[in-house]
């Protein structure tokens, strides 16, 4: 039993290697390189240990840290959605939960129900751990587009009204973080990075 449930760990962690080459539409801080999703994973989970004191509520760090890891983990089949994309909505899909079951499946079944219900609760975004993870996922490539310049936002021709829409979602994890966030965006329409029209 014991060496059946390593195995079946082992061929888990070779799975998700595969994160590794999914490449993000955001580029890495003060870079013209994309990111890919175990960067992005990688930098929430630094995000949220370091940010942590300024959640709304009390969180269980542990419970976001894993949020943040296994998030895009679904990526690996379902590809990346950029947020801002106008034909593919970036919320959870049919084909993101045949991920979820399919790769998390790979784990023996105590640990697979354990990340797949972790995914669900991130995705839904209604406890106070998956608001202050989801604040994390935005705030990031908030960060990123304005150490670049407009980064993707100039790429993509993303107006304020967009970002300001995707990036309120911040306020749900963190207050304070939102009024940094806010004030970042005005600033950056204010240096013409951000078109607001």
């Amino acid at each position: 039993m014991e060496i059946d449930n390593l195995l079946k760990q082992v061929n888990f962690i070779k799975e998700i290697d595969k994160i590794k080459y999914i490449q993000r539409k955001t580029k890495l801080f003060n870079s013209d390189r994309n990111e890919n999703d175990a960067e992005h994973s990688w930098h929430l989970a630094m995000m949220a240990i370091v940010l942590a004191e300024h959640s709304n509520e009390k969180i269980d760090l542990l419970k976001v840290i894993k949020m943040v890891l296994i998030h895009d983990i679904v990526e690996i089949d379902a590809g990346d959605t950029f947020i801002y994309d106008t034909v593919k909505n970036h919320t959870n899909t049919d084909e993101e939960s045949l991920a979820a079951n399919r790769i998390f499946g790979i784990l023996p079944q105590k640990q697979a129900e354990e990340l797949i219900e972790i995914w669900k609760e991130f995705e839904k975004g209604e406890t106070n751990e998956a608001k202050f993870a989801k604040s994390m996922d935005r705030f990031e490539p908030l960060l990123q587009n304005t150490s670049n310049n407009g980064g993707t936002w100039r790429e993509f021709n993303v107006d304020y009204a967009k970002v300001y829409e995707k990036k309120k979602e911040i306020k749900k994890g963190s207050e304070t973080i939102w009024k940094y966030s806010e004030a970042l965006i005005n600033e950056s329409v204010e240096k013409g990075i951000l078109i607001k029209n």
